[in-house]
C-alpha cells in the first residue's frame, strides 16, 4: 500500500522562517547553501562612487499588511533596530565593494570599514546572526585563500587580461600540502541579478558589476529582504523572545577555520557526534526535523509512502539442501527460510528450467543462482560457471558475497573464484582459464578473450552448468542486439563441444517483459524459461520525496530557483550528521566532481572532518585502486555518503544504505526506480528524495509526480533483424568455427542471404570467411572494438603531480584513465580537470604519448572548450588538440517550405519547432536511445546580438537525425526507411483518403494534438535525454512541421500570432544539396 501528500506551495505566499518554526538549538543544523560559485563579468566602463544609503519607509501598525499578505510590525525590539543599523552598513560596504572591482569581500576589509562607518566593534556573533535571518542572502564562511580572485585593472582598460599564472597555484598547492591549506573568511550577499545564472555552490563569487542605479536598487531591496524577514520572525514568535532565537540561531553560523582545526582531532570542535546505524533516528523524524529547519521552505512537492511489507517463505521441494549449504547460508546471510520467489526459482533450476526473475530490489535475487552453483559443485567438483554483469562494481559486490557463501560451506572452501574482466592482469588469466570454477565477468570479454579462443576454454565450457546475467534489463536497443548475437555465437560454440544445454538464469528488478526478453536475449524457447515475477521479500517501510528548490527570491517569481546542486549537497549533509548513509546520484562525470567539491568545501568550513572522511565520490575513470578501495569501503558499510553517477546504480549492495538522492531526472522511469532502490536493502525505514531541476522535463515530474511511481516501464527492444549487426556477428562466428546453413537455428533466416555474400563455400560445404577478412589479426573485435570497449585502444593517461613532503622534489602518480573521445574535450594545457572534487590544473598534454601531467591547485573556476556560451568568462585561452573526427550515418527530413513561412509569419520560433519536433518522433521510435538529433542551445538560440554562426538550410530546412557516435548499428537507416515508405503512404492517401497511416511521424504528430499539456511535456515533445535541458522548444511549432510532412492541410486563420519578443533567427536558407557526379540517388516515391 502506498500513500501521498502533495504540498500545494505558492510562490507568492509569504513563508515563515523556520527559526521560529523549530525549537532551536536542537542538534546541530546549518544551512546547505554556503557559497555560489558566480563568475564576475569584466566591466569596461567607468564606475563612479554613489551614495548607497537606503530611505527609511515608515513601517505600518501591527495588523496591517505589507501588500503580499504579511502581517508586519509597527515597533521592533530595540535588538532588532541595532541589527538592522548593522546589516545597512554592511550592505553599503558591500555595494560600494560591488562597484569597485579590484577589492575582494574578505571579513578584514569589510570588517575595517563597516567598524568606521559604526564608530563601534563588529562582532563574528553579530554577521552570524544576519547570517541566521538571511541564510539564502548572506555567505560567511571560510574558503582556500587560493579561491579568492578579484580582477585585473587591465580588463577595464580594454585589454585582454593576462592567462592565470598555473605555477602560482602549483606554488599554492606546495604550501598547502605542507602545512596544511591556509584558509580566509569571507563576507558577501549573493543576489539572483537578471540577465545572471543561479550558479552552483563550492567556490569564492567575484562581486558583481553594477552602475550606480545598479548599486543603489541593490542596496534598497537588501534593506526591504532584512525588513520582511525580521516582520516575518516577530509575526511567528509571538509567544517566544525573537531576539533570543535568533541568537541561538547565530550560534550556529559563526563560521570555523579548518586551518586550525587539527584534523586528527576533531573533538575540539563544538559538534553533534554522528549516531551509528543501529542508532539513527527513523526517517519519519528525519523529515519531521527537516521541514522545521532554517532552510525549508516549502520544498517537498511529493511525499510518498510505500507501507512495509512482511515476507512470505516456503521450503523446498525434495531433496532438499545438503546440511553444509543450509549451514553456510545461515552463517555467511543469517539465512534461515528462503523466500517464495526464491524456492519457485531453485526448484525450477533444479528442474532443469532457465529462469528468469524479475522482483523488486533488495529481494535477495542472488541467492537464486548462488545456492544451485554450490549443489553443483557439491555433486561435481568439476562444474563450473559463469556469472555476468554490466559494471565492475557490481561485479565485485557480488564476488565478494559468493566467496563468504562458498568459504563457510564446507568441503567448498578451495573452490576457485575469480574476475575475469579489463583489470585482469595478461600473467593471470591462463591461471583463471584453468582452475577457476566461477567466473565473474561481462559480454566485452566473452565476445574478445572468450569465444575467439574457444580451445583454451574447452574444460571450463564443457563443464559448464550455468550461465547467469544479472541485470536483464540493461542489455537493449543495439548494445542488447550485439548480446543477442554473441548468447547465440556463445550456444553454438558449447553445442560443438558437447555442452548442448547450460542453464541459463537472469534477474532484474526493473523490466516489463522478462519472458519475451530472455527468449530474445538467449535465443531460447519460451516453453523452456520460467519466469518469477510474485516476490516474496520483505519490505521497509520506504518515503519518496519529490523535491522542488525554492526560488530565490520569494517576493521576485523571475529571480529563478536555487541550485538543484546546492539543494542536493544540502540535504546530503543534513542527513549524514544525522547518522544516515546516504548516496547522492549524479546524471555525469562533471556534476558528480562539483558535488563533491561542494561537500568537501562546506564540511570543512563547518569543521566537520569527521564526516568528510567517510564521504567519497565514485564513478567511471577512477583508477583500478581507487575503484576497489571506495567498493571495499562501501560494501563494508564504513562510508557515511557516496556521491556516484550511475556506475553504482545496478543491484549494488552498498552496505547499510538508508537514503538515495536523485541529482535530476534519470534518463528514464527504470532508472529512477532503480536508484530509489539502492536504499533500504535491509528491509528497514529508508528515504529516496527526486531533487528537480529548473529544466522543463524535472518540472514536468514535479507537476505530475504520480507518473513517478504509477507509470508503467517501457518494453525493452531488441533488433535481431539489424544486418549491419548481424553480418558483424557472423564474420566473427566464421572466424571461431566455420558455419553452415543449418545455423540459421541461432542467427534467424537472414543467414543464407548474408553468408552468400560475405563467406565462401569450402569443398565440404562449410561457410568461411574470405581471405581479405581472415587475414585481419583483429577479427574478433573488427566490429565492437568501439562498442563495447570503451577504453579500448588510444587511452589517455592523466598523471597527477604531488610534492613529496616539503622537499622540491616531483613524484608522478596516475590518477585516471580516460577514452580519447572524452579526453580531446576535458584535458588540454590550461584547463582545470576535476578528480575526487579536488581541482588540477593541466600542465602539459602529449597525444602522442598519450600522457597529460596535471598540477593539484585550488581554484575557483571551471574550464570548458566552447566557441559560444553564456557563462562569464574570466578569461580565454586558445586550446591547440588535434582533429578528433567521427565517421556516423545520419538522414535528414525537409520541412516544407511554407512551414517555415508560416512559423515565422505566426511569430513562432523556428528553431524551438524543429528542436520539438525531432523529440516528438524520436517519442515515437523505439530505438530512440541509438539516434542522435541536433539539440538546440538555448545560448545560442536566444543570443541578444546577431550571430555570424547560423546554420545552413536545406531548400525547406530539416529534421536531422543520425547513429550516436561509436555505435554505427544501422540505426538511422531504419529511421530513413520508415521515412521512405511515409512517401508511399501519402501516394496512397492522396488516391484514397480511407487509407490510414501508421508510423512514427504520423504517431508523433497524433500525440502531440492528444497531449493536453501547454507548452510541451515528456508524453509529446520533450526528451531526457536532450543535452540542453528541452529549453529551446515549442509544441505548437512542432505540430505544424509534422502536420506539414504528412500533408495534412493547416488554416492559418486558426493560427494566432504568438505575443512577445521574438528570438533572432538563427537559421538561413541554404542552396540545394549538389548532387556528386556518378552518384545514383535513390528518388522519393513521391517525385513524378
Amino acid at each position: 500500500m502506498s500513500s501521498s501528500s502533495r504540498n500545494e506551495t505558492n510562490a507568492a505566499k509569504s513563508r515563515v522562517p523556520s527559526t521560529l518554526k523549530r525549537k532551536v538549538g536542537a542538534g546541530s543544523s546549518h544551512s546547505p547553501t554556503k557559497r555560489g560559485s558566480k563568475d564576475s563579468v569584466a566591466d569596461n566602463g567607468k564606475k563612479t562612487e554613489t551614495d548607497a544609503r537606503p530611505t527609511k519607509k515608515a513601517r505600518k501598525s501591527k495588523g496591517q499588511s505589507d501588500g503580499s499578505g504579511r502581517e508586519v510590525f509597527q515597533s521592533w525590539p530595540e535588538y532588532f533596530h541595532s541589527l538592522f543599523k548593522v546589516f545597512k552598513t554592511i550592505n553599503t560596504v558591500l555595494a560600494f565593494v560591488s562597484s569597485r572591482k579590484q577589492l575582494a569581500t574578505t571579513f578584514p576589509i569589510i570588517r575595517t570599514s563597516v567598524e568606521a562607518l559604526l564608530k563601534q566593534p563588529l562582532e563574528l556573533s553579530v554577521v552570524a546572526e544576519i547570517k541566521a535571518l538571511l541564510p539564502d542572502l548572506v555567505i560567511f564562511s571560510y574558503i582556500p585563500k587560493n579561491d579568492l580572485r578579484i580582477h585585473d585593472e587591465s580588463a577595464s582598460k580594454g585589454k585582454r587580461a593576462a592567462s592565470p599564472d598555473f605555477s602560482s597555484f602549483a606554488r599554492g598547492a606546495r604550501t598547502a600540502s605542507s602545512g596544511g591549506r591556509e584558509h580566509i573568511l569571507v563576507l558577501e550577499f549573493v543576489d539572483n541579478l537578471k540577465g545572471q545564472r543561479v550558479n552552483n555552490a563550492g567556490s569564492y563569487n567575484l562581486p558583481p558589476t553594477l552602475t550606480p542605479a545598479g548599486v543603489k536598487k541593490l542596496i534598497e531591496r537588501r534593506n526591504e529582504r532584512f525588513e520582511g524577514a525580521v516582520n516575518e520572525l516577530m509575526l511567528a514568535a509571538k509567544f517566544e523572545d525573537p531576539a533570543a532565537l535568533l541568537q541561538k540561531a547565530g550560534r550556529e553560523h559563526i563560521p570555523i577555520d579548518p586551518h586550525r582545526i587539527p584534523s586528527e582531532s576533531f573533538k575540539a570542535v563544538e559538534t553533534t557526534e554522528v549516531p551509528s546505524s543501529k542508532h539513527r533516528p527513523t526517517i519519519e523524524a528525519v523529515i519531521r526535523e527537516l521541514q522545521q529547519e532554517l532552510w525549508y521552505k516549502g520544498q517537498i512537492i511529493e511525499n510518498r509512502i510505500i507501507d512495509e511489507k512482511l515476507g512470505q517463505t516456503d521450503t523446498l521441494l525434495v531433496p532438499s539442501l545438503s546440511a553444509n549449504i543450509s549451514r553456510a547460508l545461515q552463517s555467511s546471510r543469517n539465512i534461515t527460510q528462503l523466500y517464495t520467489h526464491q524456492v519457485e526459482a531453485i526448484n525450477s533450476i533444479r528442474h532443469l528450467k532457465n529462469v528468469v526473475v524479475s522482483t523488486n530490489t533488495a529481494s535477495g535475487k542472488s541467492v537464486i543462482y548462488q545456492v544451485p552453483i554450490l549443489t553443483f559443485l557439491e555433486e561435481d567438483p568439476s562444474a563450473t560457471a559463469i556469472f555476468v554483469y554490466p559494471t565492475k562494481a557490481l561485479a565485485q559486490d557480488q564476488k565478494a558475497s559468493l566467496e563468504r557463501f562458498v568459504r563457510a560451506c564446507s568441503g567448498l572452501e578451495d573452490v576457485a573464484i575469480a574476475t575475469y574482466d579489463g583489470d585482469t592482469p595478461q600473467e593471470a588469466r591462463a591461471g583463471i582459464r584453468e582452475t577457476a570454477s566461477v567466473i565473474f565477468t561481462n559480454f566485452d570479454m566473452i565476445h574478445s578473450s572468450m569465444l575467439p579462443y574457444e580451445d583454451l576454454w574447452r574444460r571450463f565450457l564443457k563443464n559448464l552448468k550455468l550461465f547467469v546475467v544479472d541485470e536483464l534489463h540493461y542489455y537493449s536497443g543495439l548494445f542488447g542486439s550485439h548480446v543477442a548475437q554473441i548468447m547465440r555465437r556463445f550456444r553454438r560454440i558449447c553445442t560443438a563441444i558437447g555442452n548442448p544445454r547450460p542453464l541459463f538464469v537472469s534477474c532484474s528488478a526493473t523490466i516489463a517483459n522478462p519472458g519475451a526478453h530472455m527468449e530474445r536475449i538467449f535465443g531460447i524457447d519460451s516453453h523452456d524459461i520460467e519466469i518469477i515475477t510474485k516476490d516474496g521479500a520483505p519490505t521497509g517501510r520506504k518515503n519518496f520525496l519529490v523535491w522542488n528548490p525554492p526560488l530565490v527570491d520569494e517576493c521576485d517569481p523571475t529571480s529563478g530557483r536555487r541550485s538543484s546542486l546546492t539543494e542536493a549537497t544540502g540535504l546530503m549533509k543534513f542527513l549524514m550528521k544525522r547518522g544516515v548513509r546516504v548516496i547522492l546520484f549524479c546524471k555525469i562525470r562533471k556534476v558528480c566532481e562539483l558535488a563533491m567539491k561542494t561537500i568537501k568545501a562546506d564540511l570543512s568550513s563547518e569543521g566537520r572532518f569527521d564526516i568528510l572522511e567517510k564521504t567519497k565520490p565514485y564513478r567511471g575513470g577512477y583508477s583500478q585502486q581507487d575503484r576497489r578501495r571506495i567498493e571495499h569501503d562501501a560494501f563494508n558499510g564504513n562510508l557515511l555518503g557516496i556521491i556516484a553517477t550511475n556506475a553504482l546504480e545496478l543491484g549494488v549492495d552498498i552496505g547499510v544504505l538508508d537514503a538515495v538522492i536523485m541529482l535530476g531526472f534519470p534518463a528514464s522511469i527504470a532508472s529512477f526506480r532503480q536508484q530509489a532502490g539502492r536504499a533500504g536493502r535491509r528491509a528497514r525505514d529508508s528515504l529516496a528524495i527526486f531533487v528537480a531541476d529548473t529544466l522543463p522535463v524535472d518540472q514536468h515530474y514535479v507537476n505530475h509526480p504520480e507518473e513517478l511511481f504509477d507509470t508503467k516501464l517501457d518494453e525493452l527492444v531488441i533488433d535481431l533483424d539489424n544486418r549491419m549487426v548481424l553480418e558483424a556477428h557472423l564474420q566473427c562466428a566464421g572466424h571461431e568455427m566455420p558455419l553452415s546453413l543449418e545455423d540459421d537455428k541461432y542467427f534467424g533466416p537472414l543467414l543464407r542471404e548474408i553468408c552468400e555474400k560475405q563467406l565462401r563455400k569450402d569443398e565440404d560445404g562449410w561457410l568461411t570467411l574470405t581471405d581479405q577478412v581472415s587475414h585481419s589479426p583483429q577479427i574478433s573485435t573488427i566490429p565492437f572494438e568501439t562498442y563495447f570497449n570503451s577504453r579500448g585502444e588510444g587511452r589517455q593517461i592523466c598523471c597527477g603531480r604531488h610534492n613529496k613532503g616539503q622537499s622540491t622534489r616531483w613524484f608522478a602518480t596516475i590518477i585516471e584513465e580516460l577514452e580519447i573521445s572524452r579526453a580531446i574535450f576535458e584535458i588540454y594545457e590550461g584547463g582545470v580537470f576535476l578528480h575526487q572534487g579536488q581541482p588540477y590544473i593541466v600542465k602539459e598534454v602529449s597525444h602522442d604519448s598519450k600522457i597529460a601531467k596535471l598540477l593539484q591547485a585550488d581554484v575557483n573556476w571551471i574550464t570548458t572548450p566552447r566557441d559560444f556560451t553564456n557563462k562569464v568568462i574570466l578569461d580565454a585561452v586558445d586550446v591547440d588538440t588535434p582533429l578528433w573526427e567521427q565517421e556516423s550515418t545520419g538522414l535528414w527530413i525537409d520541412v516544407p517550405k511554407h512551414i517555415l513561412d508560416l512559423l515565422r509569419n505566426k511569430r513562432i520560433n523556428v528553431a524551438e519547432s524543429i528542436h520539438a519536433a525531432e523529440h516528438a518522433f524520436l517519442n515515437c521510435f523505439s530505438l530512440a536511445q541509438e539516434l542522435n538529433t541536433e539539440c538546440k542551445a538555448p545560448e545560442k538560440e536566444y543570443k541578444a546580438t546577431a550571430s555570424q554562426r547560423k546554420r545552413p538550410a536545406r531548400p525547406a530546412f530539416m529534421l536531422i537525425f543520425y547513429d550516436a557516435i561509436g555505435k554505427s548499428g544501422g540505426i538511422a537507416v531504419k529511421a530513413f526507411d520508415n521515412g521512405l515508405l511515409l512517401s508511399l503512404v501519402l501516394i496512397l492517401q492522396l488516391l484514397n483518403p480511407a487509407w490510414k497511416v501508421n508510423n512514427f511521424l504520423a504517431e508523433a504528430c497524433g500525440i502531440i494534438e492528444a497531449c493536453r499539456c501547454d507548452h510541451g511535456c515528456t508524453h509529446c515533445v520533450q526528451s531526457p535525454a536532450c543535452r540542453e535541458g528541452n529549453e529551446v522548444s515549442s509544441k505548437l511549432g512542432a505540430r505544424l512541421i509534422l502536420q506539414g510532412l504528412l500533408g495534412t492541410r493547416i488554416n492559418p486563420d486558426e493560427i494566432s500570432p504568438l505575443s512577445g519578443i521574438v528570438a533572432l533567427d538563427t537559421i538561413t536558407d541554404a542552396l540545394p544539396v549538389r548532387v556528386i557526379e556518378g552518384l545514383r540517388i535513390e528518388r522519393d516515391v513521391t517525385t513524378p
